[in-house]
């Protein structure tokens, strides 16, 4: 009973957060609302448009069974219903216990059985189902209303003792894991009833469940019991009523369990949504050989590839397919073919062991195929189905829009614009900007040499690689040493969620293409290798047996997700190629939006990378990247030591045509789009040496003695480097060093014009907190340029901007305006200072800010609308107030996240511009910005 009151303590601590006062608001069930909704006999009384009530589970059960598709018949009660449990303390609403009575009564009316009657017995399924896709996160129990009584009704019925204790085995196993809290808290921890059950299988010398007698699986489900008494001090509940509210409310508090807590923050998932709970009529896919259960996709979710894709058990219930106890099946033949010729399986053992359902059960298979032609169509997207043929009958009992990896999800959204099944607005809606990183993910570089260990299932794709642990927890503590990881489990399960979301990639020893493993980590995006048959796992020992090879936790492993191989240490990666239909949808995406999509680079690789990736400009190069190169750092250094002007000039001289160099390659790959340049911004600190052996190097290159040089660093620190002399405070001490960076910018672009490359640099300023400052350095910048252009020979006009990235600039941006020819939000230094929070040391103390709902998100990753939005918001208004024709943009990392490139939309700016690699995140992004300002996006199972 300790371990019972742990759980339930554990869970009302976590229900104190800010989400469960939220939810507290809304905890009042609507006057006269209905409570529970029915579906089955080919009517519903919901439908897929109340998925807010009823869950995307329960609203599709309802579509389908409207639709007239064979679905075991059930009721759904609703996410408000939720709410109030939670908020109550556990109780129900008082009209309840009557609406579930009523329902209860129809399905005993549909299926011709009594709930809790020993001679017809009807058996129920209690499964959760939020109104978002939460796969494996909360709880389910299976084969509910069976006792003493009722397991000879349902033997005598079925005519087979070995089915009928397999369920009666497995719902007390289930209830006693899901309801009475004997699930263990921890991976590490053993699981009471499975180790009954490895005992009982080494007694009789078998090795499958499948191989338990009858008789075996009769006194298991006594030992069981046995096992709930000793552990907790109860019987277990023999009262089918009792084992329903008490399953009822299991499925509740499983909203609010670790694991799907930690789901909904990977997600944003909001915390007051609630789950509904479906109470379904059990049909059996384990009566037999003509039965069986399985996991199917109307097309493939790792690639898109249109046809039937998915994975059957023979003999066996839902839970086995996804738990990946047993290895599945292919559904169809192809598929089967494949997998053998992988396996080096000869046609006759294909066909003797792993049967595809098209040659096993063509009928079941005809059935199955056109019911998910027929819902691919009506929900006109790509579904995920599950399914149970029971003595040959096929039921339905799901339905939901499938996930996919971003290649997948873009090759679909191109096809069913093609197949005329959507438009292209619609498209575009469909995958999600951040899914589209997953698409730039590295691939191996075939030409190295490969130590390949084993092969499984390439689940999701990707190549990566990491050291090796074999727990989530142990996953999570070396990523926070700063190491990458390669999560090594037998099998996953939802527990594992944490360890999966912080690995480089997933690898398992059993499981299919539908497993958890592969379902979760396609949803995350991550590198995925499942069902590795050749490992042999030992968790105590830490450690793996591969073939003849021994891997350790901390040994280095590659895994590439798409070919499923298993490679000792590590292989050099290379840039992906995108598919042709990644060309295609980003030109729909490009027609829909207005916002500017720029890059921040200060190379010409990666100037020429963002081109690459559809950058219309380079939005920040920041030039001080540049002083750190070769033998530049020494004259940095120089003019840093110099004790008046002219030494300073003479070591900036020698930087000149450096930094000219650099201008050249970068407007040359540019040409034709803007570049903005940003002019020196960090403190002069940053460049001289920091060790003793540092400041001894460098004394024996220049002459200068130790002291001297220990002398000038002392004499650069400041206490708070981040807010003291930098940016444009340099320009203003040190006027010669912008003059530089200048000349060398205006020189060329006066080249580059007489080579006929036309070039549209600007010059960003950095740090301006008055408009004094900018109206100093603008006229001795614009002074520069008219002498270098005079000395050319040619006109040159360079717009002068400003960065701003304090709150004051945003602030007086009226005044500044009348001085710049654009803006350019730093975000990165304007959360900062409106914050009052370092980015270099705020991880510290930041997870927990959000943890605890005082941020909702980690403000450095995604724009604080509140506070830095106002300021932006000030700024742009103010700023085209005073000069109507100015540009605006922002420069910070926040340009590639989806949320902030929203808010960017909405506020008017010109441009965002990110990373090389986000570009095309950003661009699909402000189509979406653009187009829910008229459609709502379409909603994800």
């Amino acid at each position: 009973m300790a371990q019972l009151k742990r759980r339930g303590a554990r869970a009302g601590r976590i229900g104190t957060s800010s989400a469960r006062q939220r939810a507290g608001r809304q905890a009042r069930v609507r006057k006269g609302a209905k409570l529970v909704y029915f579906f089955g006999g080919g009517r519903a009384e919901g439908d897929a448009s109340m998925r807010d009530l009823l869950g995307g589970k329960g609203a599709n059960l309802a579509e389908m069974a409207g639709l007239g598709l064979p679905v075991p018949p059930g009721f759904t009660i609703t996410t408000e219903v939720c709410t109030y449990f939670t908020h109550h303390g556990g109780k129900y609403p008082p009209a309840l216990r009557g609406e579930i009575e009523r329902n209860l009564a129809r399905i005993e009316a549909e299926m011709g059985r009594r709930f809790g009657d020993p001679r017809h017995p009807l058996l129920v399924s209690v499964r959760s189902g939020a109104r978002a896709s939460m796969p494996g996160m909360m709880d389910t129990v299976l084969n509910l209303g069976l006792n003493a009584d009722t397991v000879e009704g349902l033997i005598r019925e079925s005519g087979s003792p070995r089915f009928g204790y397999d369920c009666y085995r497995r719902f007390i196993q289930m209830f006693g894991d899901v309801v009475l809290g004997l699930k263990p808290e921890s991976r590490t921890e053993v699981d009471p009833f499975e180790e009954l059950i490895d005992r009982k299988k080494a007694t009789r010398g078998v090795r499958l469940d499948t191989e338990l007698t009858a008789a075996d699986l009769r006194d298991l489900a006594g030992e069981f019991k046995q096992l709930i008494k000793q552990r907790l001090g109860i019987d277990f509940p023999e009262d089918p009523m009792q084992q329903l509210w008490q399953a009822i409310g299991a499925v509740f508090r499983s909203w609010e369990n670790p694991r799907a807590i930690t789901y909904r923050k990977l997600n944003r998932i909001p915390d007051e949504w609630g789950t509904a709970v479906n109470v379904q009529a059990m049909v059996f896919g384990n009566l037999g050989d003509n039965c069986a259960t399985g996991v199917a996709f109307t097309r493939n979710p790792a690639t898109g590839e249109a046809g039937l894709y998915g994975e059957f058990l023979a003999n066996a219930q839902g839970e086995d397919v996804v738990a990946g106890i047993r290895t599945p099946q292919e559904i169809t033949r192809a598929a089967s073919v494949q997998r053998a010729l992988e396996s080096g399986l000869s046609e006759t053992d294909r066909r003797r062991c792993f049967p595809s359902l098209e040659e096993s059960m063509p009928q079941c298979y005809a059935d199955l195929r056109r019911i998910a032609r027929q819902l691919e169509r009506h929900y006109r997207d790509m579904q995920d189905l599950e399914f149970t043929i029971e003595r040959g009958r096929l039921w339905m009992l799901q339905t939901r829009n499938g996930k996919r990896t971003a290649a997948a999800a873009v090759k679909i959204a191109v096809d069913m614009v093609r197949e005329r099944l959507i438009d292209k607005r619609t498209a575009v809606l469909r995958v999600q900007p951040g899914d589209l990183e997953q698409l730039l993910h590295p691939q191996l570089d075939r030409s190295a040499k490969l130590d390949v260990l084993a092969r499984g299932l390439p689940a999701s794709p990707g190549a990566v690689f990491g050291e090796v642990v074999f727990s989530a927890d142990d996953a999570v503590a070396e990523v926070r040493n700063g190491k990458k990881v390669i999560l090594v489990r037998i099998e996953t399960s939802p527990e594992d969620i944490h360890g999966m979301h912080v690995a480089e990639g997933i690898l398992t020893a059993r499981g299919g293409m539908t497993s958890h493993a592969a379902v979760v980590a396609r949803g995350m995006g991550k590198c995925c290798v499942v069902g590795c048959g050749d490992l042999n796992i030992d968790y105590a020992r830490q450690r793996m047996q591969v073939n003849d090879r021994e891997i350790r936790r901390g040994d280095w492993l590659t895994l590439d997700g798409s070919t499923g191989e298993v490679i000792a240490g590590t292989v050099p990666t290379i840039r992906p190629a995108l598919a042709l239909e990644f060309a295609t949808f980003m030109k729909w995406a490009d027609s829909f939006r207005r916002l500017k999509v720029r890059a921040n680079a200060d190379t010409p690789h990666d100037s020429g990378v963002a081109r690459e990736f559809g950058a219309e400009g380079i939005g920040l190069c920041r030039t001080e990247h540049m002083f750190f190169e070769g033998d530049r750092i020494d004259a940095v250094r120089e003019m840093i030591l110099a004790t008046d002007r002219a030494g300073r000039e003479r070591a900036l001289a020698k930087l000149l045509p450096m930094q000219k160099g650099d201008f050249l390659a970068i407007l040359r790959v540019m040409a034709g789009l803007p570049v903005t340049i940003r002019l020196l911004d960090p403190p002069l600190h940053e460049f001289l040496p920091a060790t003793d052996k540092e400041i001894s190097a460098l004394a024996q290159r220049t002459g200068i003695s130790e002291g001297e040089l220990r002398k000038a660093r002392d004499g650069l620190h400041e206490a708070n480097p981040m807010l003291g002399h930098r940016g444009c405070r340099l320009a203003i001490t040190y006027p010669e060093i912008y003059a530089m960076q200048v000349r060398a910018i205006v020189e060329a672009v006066c080249e580059l014009r007489a080579d006929g490359v036309k070039v549209e640099p600007e010059i960003m300023i950095p740090l301006v907190g008055h408009v004094r400052e900018l109206e100093i350095l603008r006229r001795e910048t614009l002074a520069v340029v008219a002498e270098v252009a005079k000395r050319y020979g040619v006109k040159v006009r360079l717009p002068v901007g400003t960065m701003i990235e304090l709150p004051r600039a945003a602030l007086c941006a009226d005044e500044i305006a009348r001085e710049a020819d654009f803006f350019s939000f730093g975000t990165n230094d304007l959360t900062q200072t409106t914050f009052g929070l370092s980015r270099d040391d705020a991880g510290r103390f930041l997870p927990a800010y959000v943890e605890r709902g005082i941020y909702p998100v980690d403000p450095f990753v995604s724009l604080d609308r509140r506070g830095v939005g106002e300021l932006i918001r000030l700024g742009v208004q103010r700023g085209r107030a005073a000069r109507p024709p100015l540009k605006v943009g922002i420069c910070g990392e926040h340009g590639g996240d989806p949320d902030s490139v929203m808010l960017c939309h909405q506020l008017g700016l010109d441009y965002v511009s990110c990373s090389p690699f986000r570009v095309p995140v950003a661009r699909l992004a402000a189509a979406h910005a653009a187009l829910r300002r008229d459609n709502a996006a379409p909603r994800e199972d």
